[in-house]
């Protein structure tokens, strides 16, 4: 579980949000729901994260605002 988020931690501050051990679950949840991959499936996920970051960063960053 969150194996990517160590690659996002700027994307999270863009967004506005602070990953701690409560909520931690609930973004990555959130997140696999976004990319539309079956949650805990990390490598199928953060591959759908880069791709989305290099077509438009900001669109997923106004993405991850609406759960935060």
């Amino acid at each position: 579980m969150t194996c990517y988020f160590r690659h996002l931690k700027e994307v999270f501050k863009k967004a506005g949000i602070e990953v701690n051990k409560e909520n931690k679950r609930e973004v990555d949840k959130a997140i696999h729901r976004i990319v539309g991959v079956e949650y805990k499936n990390c490598s199928a996920t953060w591959k759908d994260i880069k791709k989305r970051i290099a077509e438009d960063e900001m669109a997923f960053i106004s993405k991850l605002k609406t759960i935060s």
